[in-house]
């Protein structure tokens, strides 16, 4: 059965506290919409969120992806389940590809170039519905790597909107650049100081070995098309460019990105997630003994350490973690996702001896673990953190200062916003090739968690959970991008 919902009070997010209510609407304003993320899940997820939110006022929504990623995904809530239809594109196979692999935590970083390559085939697929819909989608929400979608909507006469996970700062950074093509001191240059045109004060860039690093992204892979391109061509067809963003931390930011885009750049907000967003089919856990463990501890005395599903931890690397997590004395839950670079699982990724040596003050969760449970905790006092966005807006969410230690893509620019901020402090790194010292890691975390000093941390943290705790808020970012939806659509 299809029921609707909608504001009975529109109000934009220059009002933030105010309560949004939501009434039974009329047909007449349902748009039916489309949305088509990368295949990695710290985008399928926050597309999703995305979903939910939308089909809270009544939307119908069409959520592509390929069989195996939908099956992993968290239930739908019951009043919800009816506005959104899960729509599968088989995945092509790829030579490169191996069965069953179809997001990126299930390969290793090399073969993520062939699931670009099947992802670009999904072409066929996607024609096959948007002449099967009915009705037809009056929008596409895309990802970035959507680059082929806009012609191919543009057949069927639907118009596409790019929502990005990636914050308004990191998309600064991505432009069309002859520097580019020269290659050395130039590329690196553009990316180690802040965007030309900035008009605003910041020091916001990559570090150098981050550099290096992201301006692979201009380079060619398997599917011929470098995620440089993907990006910009995927910005150049759509109407809108809508990132996962919000004014009272980005608003110079999103300023700069239409004036650099020529076309609506409409904050979405930070979709924070719900309690009830957990996580898909593969979830596993040892839950009841991390909950135990946290019980016993002081208040806000905990650092919750964890780096995301997308960060592969080199043997090396942990083991700095751990050393460096031991040295601080702070109490700290690790949640550890994955093995890494080493036979077999469990916790022989860990030094010799160190669990025996923390024991009195730590605690391993190996695998899954539900994450916004253990960041409403009361014991908890901060984050240890790759500063992935969704991982910085669920801390935050909760009050949590931030000691950040970013690694990929986007980590590096979020951590130098949240410092600047002075929401937390980032781990010092060597410029050229990244490494850090126990003895460094083991100080921030000190600072930030039980040091006079980092009371400037803990304070900005718990004024932010105002915006970032705020779902009502957001969900007016939300209604903005859905009021230009439709004059769109009506015009």
């Amino acid at each position: 059965m299809n029921w609707h919902l909608e504001a009975s009070h529109f109000f934009l997010p220059s009002d933030p506290l105010k309560p949004l209510n939501l009434l039974i609407m009329d047909n007449s304003g349902v748009l039916h919409i489309a949305v088509f993320p990368w295949l990695a899940f710290g985008h399928i997820l926050p597309f999703l969120q995305l979903s939910k939110s939308l089909a809270k006022r009544g939307h119908r929504i069409y959520f592509l992806s390929t069989p195996r990623n939908i099956q992993r995904l968290p239930k739908i809530p019951p009043h919800l389940a009816p506005l959104i239809d899960f729509v599968s594109l088989p995945l092509p196979k790829v030579e490169g590809l191996p069965e069953n692999a179809e997001a990126t935590p299930d390969l290793p970083k090399y073969q993520v170039q062939y699931l670009k390559v099947a992802f670009d085939r999904l072409g066929g697929p996607l024609e096959n519905f948007l002449e099967e819909a009915s009705p037809k989608p009056d929008w596409i929400i895309l990802d970035f790597a959507c680059h082929w979608v806009p012609k191919l909507a543009s057949k069927f006469g639907v118009p596409c909107a790019l929502f990005s996970v990636f914050t308004a700062p990191f998309l600064a950074f991505w432009r069309p650049s002859e520097s580019l093509s020269r290659g050395g001191d130039d590329v690196l240059e553009e990316f180690t100081s802040p965007p030309k045109g900035i008009s605003f004060e910041t020091s916001v860039s990559f570090r150098l070995h981050e550099a290096r690093r992201v301006i692979h992204g201009y380079e060619n892979n398997a599917s011929g098309v470098c995620d440089a391109d993907r990006l910009l061509l995927t910005i150049e067809g759509c109407r809108v460019v809508a990132p996962r963003s919000c004014r009272e931390l980005h608003s110079d930011w999103l300023c700069y990105l239409q004036e650099l885009y020529k076309k609506p750049v409409i904050p979405i907000g930070l979709l924070p997630p719900a309690p009830d967003d957990g996580a898909g089919v593969d979830a596993t856990s040892d839950e009841s003994n991390v909950f135990h463990w946290l019980d016993k501890q002081a208040p806000g005395s905990v650092v919750y350490v964890a780096f995301g599903s997308e960060t592969v931890l080199s043997t090396e690397i942990l083991h700095e973690l751990a050393f460096g997590l031991e040295l601080s004395q702070v109490p700290f839950l690790w949640a550890i996702r994955k093995p890494v670079d080493v036979a077999g699982e469990g916790k022989e990724v860990l030094p010799e001896g160190f669990e025996d040596r923390t024991r009195d003050h730590g605690v391993i969760a190996m695998g899954w673990i539900d994450q916004l449970k253990v960041l409403a905790h009361a014991l908890v006092g901060g984050c240890l953190t790759h500063s992935g966005w969704s991982s910085v807006i669920e801390s935050l969410q909760f009050g949590h200062p931030l000691i950040m230690l970013p690694f990929i893509v986007d980590q590096g620019i979020i951590a130098r916003v949240m410092e600047e901020r002075r929401i937390g402090i980032e781990v010092p790194r060597n410029e050229e090739d990244g490494s850090f010292s126990r003895e460094d890691l083991a100080k921030a975390i000190r600072l930030v968690m039980v040091e006079e000093e980092g009371n400037q941390f803990r304070s900005e943290a718990t004024e932010l959970k105002e915006i970032f705790g705020n779902k009502d808020y957001h969900e007016r970012y939300v209604e903005e991008f859905i009021l230009y939806l439709r004059n769109q659509k009506e015009h």
